[in-house]
C-alpha cells in the first residue's frame, strides 16, 4: 500500500468514526416498547474495528514519515515546514488585511489612521511564501504515491 492511500484511509476512517458516533448517539436510548432503528451493538462493534485500524494506520504513517527521507529531510520535518508555513501565511494576511483597511477618522476627531507596514512588500511575502507552500505540498504529495507505506 503506498503512503498515499493509507492517508486516504485515514481521512476516511475519521469520517466513519464520526458517523458512528452520531449513529450510537440516535441509537442509544429509545421508548419504551419500541426498538432502535439500528442495533448499538453492531454500531459499537463497527466503531472499534474503525477505531483499531485507525490505530495501526497511523502508526504506520507515522514510521514512514520518520523514515522517508527526501530533499534531504524527512517526510515529519517537511510536514512540520509546511505547517508552520502556513500559520505563517495566515498570521500575515491577517494583518496585511488590517494595514489595508481605509484610513478612518477616531470618534469624529481629525486624527487619520494610516498603516504602519507597507503592505505591499508584505503581501509579495506572503505571494513568495504561497509558491513554497505549493512546492512543498506538490513534494509531499509526490512523495506519497511514490513511498510504499511501512508494515
Amino acid at each position: 500500500m503506498k503512503l498515499a492511500e493509507a492517508l486516504q484511509e485515514r481521512a476516511d476512517l475519521n469520517r466513519k468514526i464520526e458517523q458512528l458516533k452520531n449513529r450510537l448517539n440516535n441509537n442509544v436510548l429509545v421508548q419504551e416498547g419500541e426498538e432502535t432503528a439500528e442495533n448499538p451493538e453492531k454500531l459499537k462493534q463497527e466503531l472499534d474495528a474503525s477505531i483499531e485500524r485507525l490505530g495501526y494506520l497511523m502508526g504506520r504513517i507515522n514510521q514512514t514519515n520518520c523514515k522517508t527521507v527526501t530533499d534531504g529531510k524527512t517526510l515529519t520535518e517537511l510536514i512540520a515546514e509546511k505547517d508552520v508555513l502556513s500559520l505563517k501565511i495566515r498570521m500575515y494576511k491577517e494583518i496585511t488585511g488590517t494595514g489595508s483597511m481605509a484610513a478612518y477618522r477616531v470618534r469624529n476627531s481629525e486624527i487619520k489612521i494610516k498603516p504602519a507596514i507597507s503592505v505591499s512588500s508584505w503581501q509579495t511575502e506572503i505571494d513568495l511564501m504561497a509558491k513554497r507552500l505549493r512546492q512543498l505540498d506538490n513534494r509531499l504529495q509526490e512523495t506519497n504515491w511514490n513511498t510504499e507505506l511501512i508494515e
